[in-house]
């Protein structure tokens, strides 16, 4: 079982997310909550609040953009065998929605083959609390072994 997950399972989903947010301190700027986290799947919350909105009062995109990554990255990270790293090579977005409640981004990896070396189109959709899919993502992945 991968680091990253022993310590999910080990301090739980508040600490673990605050952990992330202190390596990868960006992600402190959309105070996620990681709430599932497993080989093949990730899933957080993200509050709707003033400072992650636009001109229109809706999610901004790149706080949409900012969820994603984080689902995606978690999930890839603990999906990898080990002695596998992976990067974020690029991503393609779309935005079918305004969104204006909190928001739950899912990443769900479990048809990657996690063994092959070169790029993993990781896929994310985003829901409002609705249920409505309002942001979907494409993260390509650069994963290879050590």
């Amino acid at each position: 079982m991968s680091q990253v997950l022993n310590l999910f399972n080990a301090v739980g989903p508040e600490q673990f997310t605050a952990t992330v947010c202190q390596m990868a301190p960006y992600f402190s700027s959309i105070q996620p909550s990681l709430t599932v986290l497993r080989p093949g799947y990730a899933e957080a919350t993200v509050p709707l609040r003033r400072e992650v909105t636009n001109h229109l009062g809706t999610m901004h995109a790149i706080a949409l953009c900012n969820a994603a990554e984080l689902v995606a990255g978690t999930m890839t990270d603990v999906s990898v065998p080990e002695g596998y790293r992976w990067i974020p090579k690029g991503m393609s977005v779309e935005y079918l929605a305004k969104v204006k409640t909190d928001i739950r981004a899912v990443s769900d990896g479990s048809g990657i083959d996690w063994t092959l070396t070169g790029d993993q189109v990781v896929p994310v959709e985003v829901f409002d609390t609705a249920g409505t899919k309002v942001f979907t993502a494409r993260i390509t992945m650069y994963v290879k072994a050590s």
